[in-house]
Formats: structure tokens, sequence, C-alpha cells
């Protein structure tokens, strides 16, 4: 039988093994490790040439209880299957990742019991930061977010709370865009389909809708607001029970893109088409928004300059360890962006202000 190395194996090379196989001390290994003392270039390099050799894999969580740093962070989000929330996750761990950190993510289904074990695992795995992406949030529960000492950063919907960054997108200025685009085309008939919440960021939007439509002079009509939960489905759902009225709408604004594909599933399944009988305008722009048939009218949530401002404000915080950081309250503008699921109403009175608008 011929002989084979009697080196370690990749499995269970540890850093005694690394150090003999580097012809160093097992210190100084472990300075190079944690980078807790000066080594020299070159013994650094046999250090790190040993642990290649080896497959040798540091254990990341003992090297932070040791530090004290972890190196990684913590994301909650209500809904992964929300494709606006998987795109401002990517978007996260991104930034987090160039930054030397990882990421772990936290889909709690909108359910606060599974928010809060959640909660408490991040804290057990002593993760540095963490960031709540639209969550709701019960009093209790904000007492414990209060107690912690781990740096936290809402976004997408704010939390009252004196430790905490907030990151937030202006949706009632969002609605309003969303409305005042379907009056300046002609609509006078404008429905709305709402998120779930009565709190931010669903209720700010219907209130930039109706603001548009005070402004236009149009009357509030109780019965072309309907409620909606974000899925596709439920945009399906209340599209019907619109299209059942008399009279229908002529426009309807949709709080968020999901549900505008339900709703413009619904308006084909009746025989009818977008946007020559019915014109749409979603909220998000995820990006099948431009893939979609007709392309989707939305308003468009910054989503990059969303995500780098979470990141930049939870590492202030996570800096800011002798002494406090006035609380941060970012807002962000969104924009509107035309395609093709609108259209002038055939009696258009006032097509002046159409002019304000820049196709994208």
């Amino acid at each position: 039988m011929s002989s084979k190395s009697h080196r370690p194996s990749k499995v269970t090379s540890t850093i005694r093994d690394v150090a003999v196989t580097a012809g160093v001390s097992i210190t100084t290994v472990s300075h190079v490790l944690n980078e807790t003392r000066y080594v020299s270039d070159e013994l650094r390099e046999r250090v790190i040439r040993a642990m290649d050799e080896l497959g040798y894999q540091p254990n990341v969580l003992a090297q932070g209880l040791r530090s004290g740093q972890t190196k990684t962070i913590g994301l909650v989000v209500p809904d992964m299957s929300n494709l606006f929330f998987a795109e401002i996750s990517r978007a996260v761990e991104d930034l987090i990742f160039k930054k030397g950190y990882s990421l772990i993510i936290c889909n709690s289904d909108d359910n606060p019991e599974k928010q809060k074990t959640y909660f408490g695992v991040l804290v057990a795995k002593q993760v540095e930061g963490i960031i709540f992406i639209s969550t709701s949030f019960s009093e209790d529960f904000l007492g414990r977010l209060e107690n912690t000492q781990i740096p936290i950063v809402f976004a997408d919907r704010e939390i009252p709370s004196t430790l905490a960054e907030a990151v937030l997108i202006d949706n009632e200025y969002g609605g309003f865009l969303a409305t005042d685009y379907l009056i300046s085309l002609g609509h006078k008939r404008i429905a709305c389909i709402t998120g779930p919440s009565e709190l931010t960021p669903s209720a700010d939007r219907v209130n930039g809708y109706y603001r548009a439509l005070d402004e236009a002079g149009l009357p509030r009509r109780p019965e072309y607001v309907i409620a909606g939960d974000f899925h596709y489905h439920s945009g399906e759902k209340a599209m019907l029970h619109l299209l059942s009225l008399d009279p229908k709408p002529d426009a309807v604004f949709v709080s968020n893109d999901m549900m505008a594909f339900g709703s413009i599933r619904a308006i084909l399944s009746c025989n009818l088409r977008v946007p020559d009988d019915i014109s749409i305008v979603g909220f998000d722009d995820i990006l099948l928004a431009q893939a979609s048939s007709p392309a989707l009218t939305t308003v468009a949530q910054p989503l990059q300059k969303m995500a780098e401002n979470i990141v930049e404000s939870l590492f202030v915080r996570m800096q800011a360890t002798r002494q406090p950081v006035e609380r941060q309250r970012i807002i962000l503008k969104p924009e509107l962006v035309i395609r093709d699921s609108c259209k002038e109403h055939p009696k258009i009175v006032n097509s002046e202000r159409e002019t304000q608008y820049v196709n994208h």
C-alpha cells in the first residue's frame, strides 16, 4: 500500500494543525485569525497558505464570543413572497456583505409570535444589529426592543422608539402622485385597492389618494375603496368586486404591485382590457412591473437608496459605543414611473397637467 500524506484532513483540521504546517506557534495563528497583534507579512502568508492547504475553517462563533463581534446582522421581514421585500433584502445583503458581515434573514409571515421568536433567536446568536422592515409591533414587544442593547433600525414603518433609527418612504406623497396622474388623464371614477392596515405605510398611501381627489374637487366614494392584503389574489378579488359596481371605476390606484397584477388578471377575466377599458397604477416598482404585459405604471420606491440608508444608519448606531447618537428619521421620496397600463380617458377635460410627468 502506497503511503499518503499524514497531514490532517480538511474536516478535522485544527488551529494546532495550521501551526505545525506553517511552522509557527499556535499563538501566532491566533493573532492572524483575530488580528489581535502585529504579525509580519511573511508569517501571515505562511499561516494563510497553511489554512488554504488544510481547508481550515475558523470557529467564527467562538471568535465572536471572545472579541464581542460576531460579524452578523439580523433582518426581519414580514413576507418574503412579496417581491418588494425580496428585492430590498437582496440590496441590504449586498451592502452588509461588502462591510464584511453576514446577514441572517427571518421571515415573520406577519405573525407577531413568529416575530418574537425570531427576535429571541437573533439575540441568542449575538447579532450586532437588527433591521426590521415593515413589521407591526405590540406594546409589550416594543418594551422588549427598548430594553435590548442591540442597535436597531426600522424601515418602511415608523415605530415609536427612542433607541432605533427609522428609514421611511413618503407613502402619502406616493399615493398622491399615482392618483393625481390618473386625474391628469381625465379619469373621474378612480378607485383604490388598499393594504390590510390602518397604519403606515398602507394608510398613508390611501391618504395621498384622498388628497388628490380633494384637490381636484372629485368626490370620495366609500364603495370605491376596497381593502386587500398586499397579495396577488386579494388584488384579483378586490378588482372583481369593483367591476361589479354600477358605475364601475374607470381607473384604479392599487397600493402595491403584487395586487396590481392580480387586478389586471381580474380585468382580463371579465373580457376587459388594460388600459383601454380601465387604467391601473401600482406601487413599489418591483422588477416584474417592467416585464409584465402591459408594463405597469407604478410608484417607484427608491429601493437602492433605501437599502443604503438602512445599512449606514445601522452601522452608525453600532459604532456609537460610548455616547448616545441622536435618533435619525430619514424620509425618502418615491417617483412615478409611467409605462403602459394607463390611458387618457376618452372624455378627457384637462390634458395640460400631464406635461408635468416624464415617461420612463
